[in-house]
C-alpha cells in the first residue's frame, strides 16, 4: 500500500478504469430483469428458467471468484483487466446476435468473466494503493459499484428495451468496454510481486460442485418441493463438498480460500451480515420489476425506471456513508443503514399484495439508503481485521460470498414468487401473494442481520 497520504493521478485513473469495468460488467447481471416477461413468452421459457439468464451469470462470477486469491497472486494486474474485458466484449457480442434462449444463457456466462475478474481486481488495486486514513472513502465508492450497478440494471435494461430491444443491452456498452480496455491498460502498475504458484483444482472442483449443486437444489423448490429428492439431494451434495473442501484445504499448503480467517469473530459475523444484504439487495432488484410488470401491469421501462431515484440518491450519499465510518466509526452508518433497511422491508412485506409504482418507488429509497449505508461499511470494516497479507483471501471471501447470496436471491425470491399455484386465482394475484412471501424472508433477513452486527461490534475492540 502506498505510504503517501494522496492517491497519484495514474493510480486514480487505474482505479477509475477497473471501477468503470466493474461498474458495466455488474450492470448488465440485473439489466435483463426487466425483460424475463418478453423473453418467457418469445423464447417459450418459464420464469423458473429464464431467471438463469441473472442466476446463471452470478453464479459464474462467484465460481470465478473462488480463484481471484491465487490469480491475484499468479497474474499481473495488468492481464486480469485485460482478460476480462476481453471476455465482456466476446459475451457482449454472443448475447447481442443470440438466436435462442441456450445460446443467450451461453453468452451471459462468458460475459461474466469479466465481473469475475473486475471486482476482486478493484478491490486489490484499492487496497494497494489507497493509504489506510483514505481506505473508507475510497472502499465506500467500490462499495457504491457492487450497489449501484445492479440497482440500475433494470433501469439501464428498460431504457434499452423502449429504445429498441433487449439486444441494445449488449450492443450498447460494447462500445464502452472498448474504452474502458483503452484508458485502463497503460494506467495500471503492478505493485505485489507476482509468484508462479500451483492452482489446486481438486479444491475448485469441489467448492464448484458445492455451489452448483446447491443453486440447482434451491432452484427446484418451486417445483419439486421441499421434501423432493432434487431438493434434499442437491442439497446433501453440497454439504458433502464442503466437507470435502474443509478436508482437503486443511491439508494443503495452498489452500484456495484461507477459511482460516473465519477465526477471527468481527471477520467472520461481518462476512455472513455482508452475504444477507447482497441476497436481499440482488433479490429485490429481481423482485420489484418482475411484480411491476407481472401485478400492477406496468411496461418493461417503468418497472426499470421505479428503481432509478433510490439508485441515485443512494448514489449522491455513498461518499457520506464512507466518510461516516472514517470519521466516527463503523457502529453508526452500519446499524443506522440496518434499521432503515428493515424499516423498508417491513413496508413491503406489509403492503405486499397491494404495491403500487409509487408506494414501490418511495420503499426502494428507503430500502437503497439503508441497504448502502451498511453494505460497504461491513466489509470495510471486516477487512480492516485481517492483516494484510490475509488481504487477498478476504477479499476473495467477501467477494465470492456475495456473488453466490446474489445468484441464490435471484433464485430463492423467484421460487417464492411462483410458489402460489391455486389453479384459481389469476396469475397476478397468485404472483403477488408469492411476493409477500418474498419480502417477508428479505425482512426476516434484515432482523437476523441485528444480532450479527451485536456480535461484531461485542468481539471488536475499536470500530475506527
Amino acid at each position: 500500500m502506498s505510504d503517501s497520504t494522496k492517491v497519484t493521478r495514474q493510480e486514480l485513473v487505474a482505479i477509475f478504469a477497473v471501477a468503470l469495468m466493474a461498474f458495466v460488467g455488474i450492470l448488465v447481471e440485473t439489466s435483463m430483469n426487466v425483460t424475463f416477461p418478453t423473453l418467457m413468452k418469445t423464447m417459450h421459457v418459464s420464469l423458473d428458467l429464464v431467471q438463469w439468464i441473472t442466476t446463471g451469470y452470478l453464479l459464474t462470477v462467484a465460481l470465478l471468484m473462488l480463484t481471484s486469491a491465487f490469480l491475484h497472486q499468479r497474474f499481473k494486474n495488468r492481464q486480469l483487466f485485460a482478460v476480462g474485458a476481453s471476455l465482456f466484449i466476446l459475451g457482449d457480442l454472443i448475447c447481442a446476435l443470440a438466436p435462442n434462449f441456450w445460446v443467450l444463457l451461453f453468452g451471459r456466462v462468458v460475459q461474466a468473466g469479466c465481473a469475475g475478474l473486475a471486482i476482486p481486481l478493484m478491490f486489490n488495486v484499492i487496497l494497494e494503493t489507497v493509504p489506510r486514513a483514505r481506505l473508507g472513502f475510497y472502499m465506500g465508492l467500490a462499495g457504491l459499484i457492487l450497489m449501484i450497478a445492479p440497482a440500475s440494471g433494470p433501469t439501464f435494461g428498460g431504457v434499452m428495451v423502449a429504445l429498441g430491444s433487449w439486444r441494445w443491452i449488449f450492443w450498447s456498452t460494447l462500445p464502452v468496454e472498448a474504452i474502458i480496455l483503452l484508458l485502463g491498460y497503460g494506467a495500471i502498475r503492478q505493485v505485489s510481486e507476482v509468484k508462479r504458484i500451483h492452482f489446486d483444482w481438486s479444491q475448485f472442483g469441489l467448492l464448484a460442485v458445492a455451489f452448483i449443486s446447491c443453486t440447482l437444489s434451491v432452484n427446484s423448490m418451486s417445483t419439486a418441493g421441499w421434501l423432493s429428492w432434487q431438493f434434499l439431494g442437491g442439497l446433501g451434495l453440497a454439504i458433502v463438498a464442503i466437507l470435502g473442501y474443509l478436508r482437503l484445504s486443511k491439508h494443503s499448503a495452498t489452500p484456495l480460500l484461507n477459511l482460516a480467517i473465519f477465526k477471527n469473530p468481527v471477520f467472520a459475523f461481518s462476512f455472513f451480515a455482508y452475504v444477507i444484504l447482497q441476497f436481499c439487495n440482488i433479490g429485490i432488484n429481481f423482485a420489484l420489476p418482475n411484480y411491476a410488470q407481472i401485478v400492477v401491469g406496468a411496461g418493461s421501462l417503468i418497472g426499470g425506471l421505479m428503481l432509478l431515484p433510490g439508485s441515485l440518491i443512494t448514489a449522491i450519499c455513498q461518499p457520506w456513508f464512507g466518510h461516516l465510518l472514517d470519521a466516527h466509526g463503523a457502529r453508526l452508518p452500519i446499524l443506522m443503514g440496518n434499521g432503515l433497511f428493515v424499516l423498508a422491508a417491513l413496508g413491503f412485506t406489509v403492503l405486499g399484495q397491494h404495491l403500487s409504482i409509487i408506494v414501490i418507488l418511495m420503499l426502494y429509497i428507503v430500502f437503497s439508503i439503508g441497504r448502502s449505508m451498511a453494505f460497504s461499511n461491513t466489509m470495510t470494516n471486516g477487512l480492516k481485521e485481517v492483516t494484510m497479507t490475509e488481504r487477498a483471501d478476504a477479499n476473495a471471501i467477501y467477494n465470492t460470498g456475495q456473488q453466490f447470496a446474489g445468484s441464490l436471491g435471484t433464485t430463492i425470491l423467484a421460487a417464492l414468487m411462483s410458489s402460489v399455484k391455486s389453479g384459481q386465482l389469476s396469475a397476478a394475484r397468485e404472483t403477488a401473494m408469492g411476493s409477500q412471501l418474498a419480502f417477508g424472508l428479505v425482512l426476516v433477513l434484515g432482523l437476523v442481520n441485528f444480532v450479527l452486527y451485536r456480535f461484531v461490534f461485542k468481539y471488536q475492540v475499536t470500530d475506527k
